[in-house]
């Protein structure tokens, strides 16, 4: 009887429908976040270009562009049980806006007590040029 039952789990999950486009399935997940590129690859802002006004006292200030400009990298900081990301909230012909997202669990449960300081990065209309970087961070919280 066991190995029917297992029989007939196999066989129904061999037949799962398909995730590609015309085949009844859902058409395939648009790409994941811009991922930062090799250090060889980088172009550093200069720190008179970027605004960390926004930002908490001893957040890194870290920033820098690859693709031509197109991308625009800064230096997350996360811990524990939380993860950092990067939004543009504003492309202006002056400044472009980077809010970097730290999504805390909640409730937050077991944590590490350590920091983590990992590249995010942005996809812009323009590359950079002349404008300035500034930089924001805010904190969410994120249902378990």
């Amino acid at each position: 009887m066991g190995a029917g039952v297992l029989l007939v789990a196999l066989a129904a999950c061999a037949q799962q429908p398909s995730n590609e486009v015309g085949f009844g399935g859902q058409p395939p997940a648009p790409p994941g976040p811009v991922q930062p590129k090799p250090e060889q690859e980088r172009a550093p802002v200069a720190e008179t270009a970027v605004d960390v006004s926004l930002l908490p006292r001893g957040y890194p200030k870290k920033v820098w562009t690859q693709d031509g400009g197109a991308v625009v990298v800064a230096t997350g900081q996360e811990g524990g049980c939380s993860k950092v990301h990067a939004e543009l909230a504003e492309q202006t012909a002056d400044h472009v806006k980077v809010v970097l997202v730290e999504e805390t669990p909640e409730p937050p449960g077991m944590c590490t007590m350590d920091l983590r300081y990992p590249p995010v990065a942005v996809q812009l209309d323009a590359p950079l040029d002349a404008r300035k970087v500034v930089l924001e961070q805010r904190d969410v919280k994120v249902p378990r």
